[in-house]
């Protein structure tokens, strides 16, 4: 294919977010609405094309750096939820006042669009230098819409966000020296994936390497105990913001450990699997814990997040077929509920104007579409069968039983609490008696046009997806394979009732 698609897919929102930056009002609304559909429309031609898609031009050619981009099917799949997401969170924050924030509602497009367009370039570069220098751009317009449009402590969770994750860059930029360093030592020096890939890594210096590119992925998927900046910035945060963090920033940290900790580092990611198995359980069950205990509706939100990300990680390391794509399928799945969840709870703090659930109750009785619609992303939430997320957290424990029957069976408790507590959430919000403030806030104020719009396709994404997982799942099945072989694992033979 001659036609640079995969340029013009980050290029497109990039100059477009750029030019928002200098229009005003309803203009900068409307054309930034119309950036983000266009580079859906270049994102589903991507998706959907049949062939090879990569660039390759060189870069930096002394140390072998490469403007390498291109599109595996785990790609496919963060570049469609990522194309996908943007314009539902333009959508949803559509009423941005121009006054609103810091620098008015339309910088909020626009750095929505600069966003959309770094993030695009992390899922697809096929160069670890390349990689690394668009992960940190990703910072620059998360801060601002963190800092500039939420909650009065939204400049405190801000600055939060950026030296976590500052921290965590810091950390990979080591890891990123080390593999060219290592990429030095032969004879043509490469920053390429497919060369880094092929160094063989083995010993303490992949072990350390390793652990660079962990810790920061870890940081950004978040794991416990690197996930205390999450919750802050969920809290202080717009719904929207919060959306696009958890929905496609956060996935950054599970599609690097495949890309690099897995695929680069086979026989160090062997050798820490029983620590990283057992972090992922502890995520699994403080974010599901910390949720149940919770009175601040978008930090519950948040915790369950931790919840699900330990549920990727442990697909990941469980080694197996079907274990790896559940994480896969996890991985688009939890950004539509997610989504979903976010921007539902905001219309309803909107309207009650305040997050806490001991202010509410009784919702569903004067806002019926908004409390059905939060009843359905809460049970995308906890995994309810006809959803996407069931599918993908079935085959995430089923792939994991045939590795690790006790992890797999600990892990299901996982699936209790979660119904725990998206249905106290519920049922502490939306039913019982409402006092007086809720009646006056909810009366005849319903979701609007606008809103129910707003999510309807991300609930026809969720039941679809249930309904009709193969597609998708097919899409990634190529990535799963190569990963497997490169770590060189199998998935374990069935045994039969009767062996030994």
């Amino acid at each position: 294919m001659t036609f640079p698609l995969l340029t013009a897919l980050a290029l497109v929102p990039l100059v477009g977010g750029l030019v928002t930056f200098f229009l005003k009002g309803g203009t900068a609304k409307i054309f930034g609405m119309a950036v983000a559909l266009a580079t859906l429309a270049l994102g589903l031609w991507a998706f959907f094309f049949d062939g090879s898609l990569a660039e390759k031009y060189v870069w930096i050619r002394d140390i072998g750096a490469w403007y390498a981009l291109d599109l595996d099917g785990m790609a496919k799949a963060m570049v469609l939820l990522t194309v996908v997401l943007v314009p539902i969170v333009m959508l949803a924050e559509w009423d941005i006042d121009e006054d609103e924030g810091r620098w008015g509602g339309h910088a909020y497009f626009a750095l929505a669009l600069i966003l959309e367009a770094f993030s695009l370039l992390v899922f697809m570069a096929d160069d670890a230098l390349l990689f690394y220098l668009v992960f940190e751009a990703t910072l620059i317009p998360t801060y601002f819409m963190i800092g500039g449009w939420g909650g009065a402590r939204r400049g405190q969770a801000a600055l939060k966000f950026l030296l976590y994750s500052l921290a965590g860059g810091l950390v990979m930029l080591l890891g990123i020296i080390g593999l060219g360093a290592n990429s030095a030592a032969g004879a043509t020096p490469s920053f390429l994936m497919e060369d880094l890939a092929a160094l063989h890594l083995d010993g303490s210096i992949g072990r350390w390497l390793w652990l660079a590119f962990f810790i920061a992925f870890a940081i950004k998927a978040p794991m416990v105990p690197l996930h205390t900046w999450l919750p802050d910035t969920a809290e202080q945060a717009t719904p929207g913001t919060s959306t696009l963090l958890v929905g496609v920033l956060d996935k950054i940290g599970t599609f690097g450990m495949i890309r690099f900790c897995l695929q680069m580092f086979p026989e160090a990611s062997k050798w820490a699997t029983p620590v990283v198995l057992v972090l992922a359980l502890v995520s699994i069950f403080y974010g599901a814990l910390m949720a149940l205990g919770e009175r601040h509706l978008l930090r519950l939100v948040s915790y369950t997040s931790i919840s699900h990300f330990g549920f990727m990680v442990l697909g990941i390391f469980a080694f197996t077929t079907p274990s790896m794509n559940g994480t896969l399928f996890y991985m688009l799945n939890h950004g539509f509920s997610t989504a979903a969840l976010f921007l539902v709870v905001g219309f309803i703090i909107k309207r009650r104007g305040s997050a806490d659930i001991a202010s509410m109750g009784g919702v569903q009785k004067y806002a019926p579409v908004a409390a059905g619609l939060f009843l359905t992303a809460g049970m995308s939430t906890l995994s309810l069968p006809g959803t996407g997320s069931f599918i993908s957290e079935f085959m995430v424990m089923s792939g994991t039983w045939q590795r690790h029957h006790w992890l797999a069976g600990i892990s299901a408790l996982g699936t209790v609490l979660a119904a725990l507590y998206v249905l106290l959430a519920y049922q502490r919000t939306m039913t019982g008696p409402a006092n007086e403030e809720v009646e006056a806030h909810f009366a005849d104020n319903d979701l609007t046009g606008r809103e129910k719009l707003v999510m309807v396709p991300l609930i026809a994404l969720i039941l679809g997806l249930g309904f009709l997982p193969k597609p998708m799942l097919q899409v990634t099945e190529n990535t799963v394979k190569d990963t497997m072989s490169v770590i060189g694992m199998t998935d374990p033979a069935p045994v039969v009732k009767g062996e030994k």
